[in-house]
């Protein structure tokens, strides 16, 4: 099933449904222009709890319903394990050692593992378009976040220094990003059971705050001077990241993972790295190479392959039907004409001179 934002009773839906996505790229801008004067688990815990506070209190004032029984608050608990403590942590240490854009594009890798586990544990359909773009995208993102002598390495191998290179990646926080990508895609996975026992809005809040409780010890225990450095415009940065990067981007995007197509909703997440680097360019100076800029370009291409898989499979069927319709009218035409006569009435007009002579 695909995503119908059109059936969705909030209004402006399309646009809610990138918001996640825009609040979510610009969000990693003002965490990484904040990170040099203060700590990484220090942020990921200012961004989860206080915004798990805000958000139980928008459910109260909705009229939302607490988890009732074991059974609702194990769910959470673990949704909480993974999408909480595991990617927010991973994220926080990973963006401490590298750029805003390309931090979005590592973790962005997800929606392949979103669409394999959808594949297998829901059986959602993907198809030719959608596999197309998800492997696009896939390009996409290594054109942007991988090193540029690995792709130009495919041309010319034996200019490739690999060992550095993994040495670089590794040293940069990139698999930290994908550990992160990984622990998001387990977690709008696990969405899906936690909204059987929960109402989603009041399960984003929870795990929030519970995913925010290991990362504040850890912090206390190995982390010192965590916001003795912060100015006021850090603070701002930090609220923007509470308030807007993850209560009201979590908050639409676990509304929206509950009621519709995981697949689809997965790969606007490509749209992140795109918010990313263009604030990260305009705020922090990050700029794009050409390898990158191509990414950037296939990054959206595959957003369109994907959601609209359903529609392409369509007119694609169409085509291809009407396609073997023609050929069957013009050889039934072919047929009839060779076993049946044709009378074709032909109408003489003789001029007025012919007829005088």
């Amino acid at each position: 099933m695909q995503l119908k934002i059109t059936d969705s009773k909030l209004p402006f839906a399309p646009l809610l449904l990138i918001a996640p996505f825009f609040l979510w790229g610009t969000a990693m801008v003002a965490m990484k222009g904040v990170m040099p004067h203060t700590t990484p688990l220090f942020v990921a815990v200012v961004r989860l709890m206080p915004a798990g506070v805000l958000v139980l209190l928008a459910a109260a004032f909705m009229g939302k319903s607490q988890p009732q029984g074991w059974k609702a608050w194990l769910w959470i608990s673990l949704f909480a394990l993974v999408d909480g403590t595991l990617f927010q942590g991973f994220l926080a240490e990973g963006l401490a050692r590298t750029g805003a854009g390309l931090g979005s594009v590592m973790i962005d890798s997800q929606p392949l593992a979103v669409a394999i586990l959808c594949l297998w544990l829901f059986q959602e359909k993907i198809g030719f378009w959608g596999w197309l773009g998800l492997v696009i995208g896939v390009i996409g993102i290594s054109l942007i976040g991988l090193p540029d002598s690995w792709i130009l390495g495919l041309f010319h191998p034996e200019n490739v220094q690999v060992s550095a290179d993994v040495g670089q990646l590794f040293e940069g926080g990139e698999w930290l990003m994908l550990l992160a990508a990984l622990s998001m895609a387990v977690g709008t996975v696990l969405v899906r059971w936690v909204c059987r026992y929960v109402d989603p809005v009041v399960a984003t809040g929870w795990h929030m705050i519970l995913g925010g409780l290991p990362l504040l010890a850890i912090s206390a225990a190995t982390e010192s001077e965590q916001f003795v450095n912060i100015d006021f415009s850090g603070w701002m940065a930090l609220g923007y990241s509470t308030v807007f990067g993850s209560a009201i981007a979590y908050g639409l995007f676990f509304y929206f993972a509950s009621s519709g197509s995981l697949t689809s909703l997965s790969s606007l997440t490509f749209l992140t790295p795109v918010f990313a680097l263009l604030f990260g360019n305009l705020f922090l100076g990050e700029v794009l190479n050409p390898l990158q800029s191509m990414g950037v370009g296939l990054t959206l291409v595959s957003i369109y392959l994907i959601n609209q898989r359903d529609t392409l499979a369509d007119k694609w069927r169409k085509v291809r039907d009407g396609e073997v319709n023609a050929e069957e009218e013009a050889t039934g035409l072919l047929e009839s004409s060779e076993l049946n006569p044709v009378e074709l009435p032909v109408q003489l007009r003789v001029s007025e001179l012919e007829s005088e002579v």
